[in-house]
């Protein structure tokens, strides 16, 4: 009966990519080349770690301050905080493993644990050992859990409505959508623009600051050879060592901290901002009320003189 029904799906499934194949929503893999020709600049550089091409760029001169992206972004959703920020800085940023153009790792392995060691493996080959460093959504995780295992590397800390602790939410669609057997088989191939839109919706407070160049961007980097199959296996995995001790590794964090925050995220909502903020030893808070998920992205004025603020500038 099992099998049946399963040869039943997969007869459906087959059945809607060849109608979607037919409207024309079918969307090829678009190459690294490709992308390199759209989105990489006389600042991009690349650099192997575990036989990835890691994009990253190096700009600007002083202080070093290393810039993480969160899910299904790049690190072109630092642009306007590196316009100002390399005034006065060293800027360092780069796509993580499974996104933008630097794609895939071969060993499908997305757990914080892994990002840590690539973060790490990827700071000491370009030998910078002391810095502020920021993160965003999965970046602030990954900057949080760095911090904790190198702490005297960071000088401070800055997350960005960043995850790490229960949301007390459902997740958002596209996760629930990558973890569904055959609706993540299709996710392979049926990507519109339009869903991509409805995300960045979801993760912005003001519909009218989300360009068309925007969404373009997001898409042609969901559409890299091999990210489609990464998100499904991120989706994947299970970002829950368990609320004790994640708890016990952010109280470990001595680093000065200051946390963003968009009063309207609806990705990762405030009280979970708050929430970290009463954990971390040596932290502050500052809330965005006109932006959701992505200040930095979205608000880049409001956000850039909080972070002055903070780092003393």
């Amino acid at each position: 009966m099992k099998k049946t029904a399963n040869k039943k799906y997969i007869f459906y499934a087959i059945l809607l990519v060849v109608v979607l194949l037919i409207k024309g929503v079918i969307y090829q893999d678009i190459s690294v080349d490709d992308l390199k020709k759209a989105y990489a600049n006389k600042h991009s550089k690349f650099l192997e770690i575990d036989g990835m091409q890691v994009h990253y760029r190096d700009e600007g001169e002083g202080f070093p301050i290393v810039l993480v992206h969160g899910t299904a972004s790049s690190l072109h959703t630092w642009n306007a905080w590196t316009k100002e920020l390399t005034k006065n800085y060293r800027v360092i940023r780069m796509d993580l493993p499974a996104f933008g153009i630097t794609g895939p790792n071969k060993n499908a392995d997305y757990s914080i644990k892994a990002y840590t060691q690539f973060l790490n493996q990827f700071l000491t080959q370009i030998k910078v050992d002391k810095f502020y460093l920021a993160g965003n959504s999965l970046g602030g995780n990954i900057a949080w859990n760095y911090t904790a295992e190198y702490p005297e590397k960071v000088s401070k800390l800055i997350l960005v409505d960043a995850s790490g602790l229960p949301t007390n939410k459902p997740q958002p669609a596209v996760f629930k959508m990558a973890k569904t057997p055959v609706l993540s088989s299709l996710f392979l191939y049926v990507t519109p623009k339009f869903f991509i839109k409805k995300n960045i919706k979801e993760v912005y407070a003001d519909e009218t600051k989300i360009t068309d160049s925007l969404i373009t961007r997001y898409h042609k980097m969901a559409l890299r050879v091999g990210n489609r199959q990464a998100f499904i296996d991120r989706a994947k995995t299970d970002f829950k060592l368990g609320e004790k001790a994640n708890l016990d590794k952010l109280k470990s964090i001595q680093t000065h901290t200051l946390l963003i925050w968009g009063a309207q995220d609806n990705w990762i909502p405030l009280d979970n901002g708050k929430r970290m903020d009463r954990i971390l030893p040596n932290s502050k808070l500052v809330i965005i009320e006109n932006s959701g998920h992505v200040p930095m992205e979205e608000s880049p004025i409001e956000s850039l003189a909080i972070l002055y603020n903070f780092l003393g500038f």
